[in-house]
């Protein structure tokens, strides 16, 4: 008979329980007592739920107050001197590493494959060696504890040593380093063994990308040390990606007990996959898709599983999501705001395990008996399908209507910057934000009893514009060059736009998390997206009436939007992605009628969304780059077309950035010390460059000097002619003491750079 597995479970908690007690320990208001017991809760609460829908394996050790592939750096004792020469205690000293301190800098954060879960990049030194921390190893047999009281024989879960060392930074050749670090694994397996594990995951998403044979070689010889006389069995497991037959060969000569495959990204995979399964090995087929909310087709899930049980059998089947759990929500039996027809087509983490149970289920039983068993899933299905919700035909001619010449701008990039410096009349090195500021405890106070109808639209709107005021006045009071409003009326900037978009439906619950503390309710794209009306020119319009300085009109971009939400799949992702961006583009129009000067089009999550295959790339570069495009083809020649990214390494997409034909791009550096800029080194970018110099996801306040040193930096990289200054995102998460003092010494940084090159003319 098959068996159920879960990857991973979501550890935000249900109602952010982990976020707000991280932030209570931070703060000092609880001990460490406390928020280790908030974490435990979480944990058997998960494992409860797991074990209630029958699961048959469960995980243990997934669970991190922060980030997983962290606690398993940590593990291994890769931890950057600046953090482990600190005075700090145990887990104040892990805190460092994910948010830094004064005079500390955190660890560099970038996102965990083509997600929007950020990990933090562990740091690897020259002669890097690794030993096993018994503290650390601790979590992993305290919580393999903690579920045998539960009545629970969980399955440990590490990241494994391949996919450790492509994540981490510091070493010219971190494959170089994989045999040793395999020899400490091998001593983890062991002391797992001995805390009663019968069995671990090891999760290896590193092989889906494009390896080398020699880094497939030095992989297959790593395993064969850390599996030699292994006292439990190890499941390797895959996701997000196919694994291609050069590594399926490696994969194939190890003594696995079990590898685990995604076949809801990749199911073209399956027969090379059962081709080279190990001798005896189970296959842990990925069928339920553990990165969207979609009801699973079941029908189509069961062709796929049937397809194993006809080659090796059902007893050596695992019936699996595609991934953990970690990227969907809680459960979506708690959102009794959407309509039932709605609600019906979902599937959150709760409902996921009961579709595994479904599915293990249908596999022993055929005929009428599959038919009532499976009756109410395919009306689920079919209703989703024949609904008119879905579709609308206005957008999808509109679409259609598109010619080549729709995406280009006017006139190209030297002209229009010529024509917006006789426009604006900015200084050398302008400093302007990202965007937000401060979410402060008084604006989400004001949103909550708006919700609540304690507060009046009338009352609630001039408590936005007195918002608006503030951080208009502060900005002048800074002296930054370029303003924003600040945002204070968005919850979230791409759930802001989905409220106002047609195709867009909202949750309550629907918390995953993103980084450490922070949590988003991405909106849930089912249908055909249009635009209802103006989105923000009435705020641009309001912020440009308090200052003679231009403000930016600030939006989301059509890329970002996307992988942002959680979005239907039932058509090609660039279909959705086109008419998002026609929406934008039509808020493009009003705000340069307005006035606006300065137009933002934030594409965070442009390299994000980049396909892990090589050769899966460069259509998608072609269509999301082109969706910007649109976005701002027909703004005037006059009008300063910005975006901005997030965690990119730009190397390999530096042409393309350029062919997005934004006149500014700012991008995070600060985390790096400007490595990024690498790339600007010896392409000759057309447009301006706004670095970010600092990381607004610490609470450190980085010194003028620090801001200066960055600054000549990104200068030795880039003319200063074509240089912004900024942080490198929003500040909504940061308090207005630190966001202050931050903007003081990024001000002043500029002004003292421009002082020095002046004199020296």
């Amino acid at each position: 008979m098959a068996r159920t597995a879960v990857l991973g479970f979501p550890r935000i908690g249900p109602d952010r329980e982990l976020k707000l007690a991280l932030e209570r320990f931070w703060t000092g208001r609880v001990q460490a007592d406390e928020l280790r017991d908030t974490a435990s809760r979480l944990r058997t609460q998960r494992l409860k739920a797991g074990q209630l829908a029958g699961i048959d394996v469960l995980p243990v050790g997934d669970f991190a107050y922060y980030d997983h592939v962290l606690d398993v750096a940590e593990l291994f004792g890769i931890v950057a001197a600046r953090h482990r020469d600190s005075d700090a205690t145990d887990l104040q000293r892990h805190f460092l590493a994910c948010r830094g301190a004064a005079g500390i800098a955190p660890l560099e954060m970038t996102k965990w494959f083509d997600t929007n879960y950020h990990y933090l990049v562990p740091e690897l030194s020259e002669g890097q060696r690794f030993t096993v921390v018994a503290d650390s190893l601790a979590k992993w047999t305290s919580h393999l504890h903690e579920a045998r009281e539960l009545g629970i024989q969980g399955r440990p879960v590490l990241v494994g040593p391949l996919t450790l060392l492509t994540l981490s930074k510091g070493v010219a050749d971190p494959v170089s380093v994989l045999e040793p670090l395999s020899v400490a694994y091998a001593e983890v397996l062991s002391a797992l063994a001995g805390a009663g594990a019968r069995e671990v995951q090891l999760d290896e998403p590193a092989l889906v990308l494009d390896q080398s044979s020699t880094a497939l070689d030095a992989f297959e010889h790593a395993y064969r040390t850390l599996l030699d006389d292994a006292r439990v069995e190890v499941s390797l497991t895959t996701y997000f990606a196919g694994i291609d037959q050069a590594a399926l060969e490696r994969i194939q000569m190890l003594p696995l007990a079990e590898l685990h495959v995604d076949l809801v990204r990749a199911p073209e995979q399956l027969d090379c996959v059962l081709a080279h399964l190990p001798d005896g090995a189970r296959l842990s087929a990925g069928v339920v898709d553990g990165r969207n909310v979609w009801a699973t087709d079941l029908d189509r899930a069961l062709d796929r599983l049937e397809r194993v049980v006809a080659r090796i059998g059902s007893d050596r089947l695992t019936v699996a999501p595609s991934c953990s759990l970690l990227h969907v929500p809680y459960a979506a039996k708690r959102e009794q705001a959407l309509d039932d027809e709605l609600r019906s087509w979902l599937a959150f983490g709760d409902e996921k395990l009961g579709e595994l149970g479904l599915l293990k289920t249908a596999l022993e039983v055929s005929g009428g008996e599959r038919d009532a068993l499976l009756a109410d899933h395919r009306a689920r299905i079919a209703s989703r399908r024949a609904s008119s919700r879905t579709n609308d035909e206005r957008v999808r001619a509109r679409a259609a209507a598109l010619t080549p010449g729709d995406y280009d701008r006017k006139m190209p990039l030297a002209e229009r910057h010529h024509a917006q410096s006789e426009r604006l009349q900015l200084p050398e090195l302008p400093t302007t934000t990202i965007g937000s500021f401060p979410q402060t405890t008084e604006i989400r106070e004001a949103r909550r009893k708006r919700r609540a109808g304690e507060l009046s639209e009338g009352d609630y709107l001039s408590f936005l514009q007195d918002q608006v005021e503030t951080v208009i006045a502060a900005q002048e009071r800074l002296g930054l060059d370029v303003l924003v409003h600040g945002e204070p009326e968005r919850n979230d900037m791409v759930e802001y736009f989905g409220e106002q978009l047609e195709g867009f439906a909202f949750s309550q619950f629907g918390w995953v998390q993103s980084y450490g503390s922070r949590a988003v309710k991405p909106p849930i794209l089912y249908g055909d997206v249009s635009r209802r009306g103006p989105m923000t020119v009435d705020w641009w319009r309001y912020a440009q009436s308090l200052t003679k300085r231009p403000v930016k009109g600030m939006l989301t971009g059509p890329v970002t939007i996307l992988q942002w939400s959680f979005v239907r799949d039932d058509q090609p992702r660039q279909e959705t992605c086109l008419q998002i961006a026609l929406a934008i583009a039509d808020e493009v129009g009003d705000l340069e009628d307005a006035g606006a000067a300065i137009i933002q089009i934030d594409e965070a999550a442009l390299r994000e969304g980049l396909p892990l295959k090589r050769s899966d790339q460069p259509d998608y570069v072609r269509w999301a780059i082109d969706c910007f495009r649109l976005t701002a083809a027909d703004a005037s020649a006059e009008t300063q077309i910005h975006t901005h990214m997030c965690y990119s390494d730009f190397g390999e997409m530096i042409e393309e950035i350029a062919r997005l034909d934004a006149d500014v791009v700012s991008i995070e550096a600060s985390r790096s010390d400007m490595v990024l800029l690498e790339a600007f080194r010896d392409f000759a970018y057309p447009g301006q460059i706004g670095p970010g110099v600092y990381d607004i996801h610490s609470p450190r306040v980085p010194s003028v000097e620090e801001l200066e040193s960055l600054l000549t930096l990104a200068e030795e990289r880039i003319p200063r002619s074509q240089l912004w200054v900024n942080p490198d995102c929003g500040l909504k998460t940061r308090d207005w003491p630190e966001a202050t003092a931050a903007l003081e010494n990024l001000v002043q940084a500029a002004h003292n750079r421009r002082a020095a090159v002046a004199s020296l003319r």
